[in-house]
């Protein structure tokens, strides 16, 4: 089912005032502009044609970027169905790492350099624990996966992470982490190895920014892992993963209503039981708050460590597999992925891409101009 209202409504009713928004940068607007043209006229379109049934499909172009609400589902499908051939025989735990809200700032004047940091600290601590024979004395891995956004839009930096209760030893064999069901690791000692890590790095690679307030505001209080208890199977994870992986700060699913100056969405409340409420908000702060969450040119929010890891997850898992019996899960159908080449009439893969078209969009006669050509080539 459509949504009734999109950003890409709430970002072209006030492009005029955004390309003069002196709190948004170059990167920010242009981000901005390829989701207010999304699927439109304005990125031109292009008719598919099957060659063996004559079928004529006509299509806006998308503007394929990761932060629009437009873009996912596809490639979420993808990422999660080449994930779930990857999943062990092993039970996986949920980790998130979140950041105080005294780094908020820092995050919005050096996104790239604190994401980084927040990265490599998490494995470095999650290593360090999986190392340790105290608690498993292996070599483990993790799937982490950046979100910048708190329910209303907020800046909320935290790592969701995807790790298998165990790991190989030097000897490469695999041994199971002992959590007696529950966490994989003390939360209350990851927690403060991760506050002292993390600042540790700040100072090393951000030491101007470092300033005594700053440092003080950090230790005052305890910084928060957060642990659940183990998925109930490697479909559970998969499950997890796919609402995870390709989110975006709010979907077009959850904006109620729109007007020339306001904009409404739902949200959840964590403090009353995830209560669906609803949140009004003025729509130029609708923007800026959904533009924080535009992440730098290249930057890698999902990333693998360990045995995870792209160099190693293919080793690894042939020598896990070999050791650990084959549990047989309940799976799902896996979920029918679009393929523009497959025929939506006589389901053969025989779609071809007949005309394009610019931006000014199709001319009245492109049905016929799509005909002649389909005619040449079947």
């Amino acid at each position: 089912m459509q949504p009734q209202h999109q950003v890409a409504d709430v970002l072209n009713a006030h492009w005029p005032h955004l390309q003069q928004a002196e709190r948004l940068n170059s990167w920010q607007l242009r981000t901005l502009h390829a989701l207010r043209r999304c699927r439109t006229a304005a990125l031109g379109a292009h008719v598919d044609g099957c060659s063996t049934c004559g079928h004529l499909r006509i299509s806006y172009n998308s503007c394929r970027n990761r932060h629009c609400p437009k873009c996912q589902g596809n490639k979420r499908d993808k990422w999660i169905q080449a994930r779930e051939e990857e999943l062990l025989p092993v039970p996986y735990f949920h980790l998130v790492f979140t950041l105080p809200q005294a780094l908020n700032l820092l995050c919005m004047h050096k996104p790239a350099q604190v994401y980084n940091i927040l990265f490599q600290t998490a494995w470095s601590v999650l290593n360090s624990f999986a190392s340790d024979h105290k608690w498993l004395g292996a070599q483990s891995g993790m799937i982490a996966i950046l979100h910048t956004w708190g329910q209303t839009l907020s800046l909320h930096p935290h790592l969701h992470c995807i790790v298998p209760g165990g790991g190989l030893t030097k000897a490469r064999k695999w041994k199971t982490a002992k959590t007696n069901g529950k966490y994989l690791f003390s939360v209350k000692a990851m927690s403060k190895v991760f506050r002292g890590r993390f600042i540790a790095a700040l100072k090393e690679k951000l030491p101007a920014e470092m300033h005594e307030q700053l440092v003080n505001e950090l230790y005052k209080n305890d910084w928060v892992v957060f642990a659940k208890r183990p998925f109930g199977g490697p479909q559970s994870v998969i499950e997890y993963l796919g609402r995870y992986t390709h989110k975006v700060a709010i979907s077009n699913h959850r904006i109620k209503n729109t007007t020339p100056g306001s904009v409404t969405f739902t949200y959840k409340d964590y403090r009353t039981a995830a209560a669906t409420k609803e949140m009004t908000l003025d729509a130029l702060e609708f923007i800026r708050r959904f533009a924080m969450h535009i992440l730098p040119k290249g930057f890698v929010r999902i990333r693998h460590y360990g045995i995870v890891s792209s160099t190693s997850k293919a080793a690894s898992a042939v020598v896990i597999k070999e050791q650990l019996p084959q549990v047989k899960q309940h799976t799902k159908p896996k979920k029918e992925i679009y393929d523009p080449m497959q025929c939506p009439c006589c389901k053969k893969q025989t779609m071809q891409t007949l005309l394009r078209f610019n931006r000014r969009g199709p001319p009245p006669d492109w049905m016929t101009m799509a005909k002649k050509i389909l005619e040449c080539i079947a």
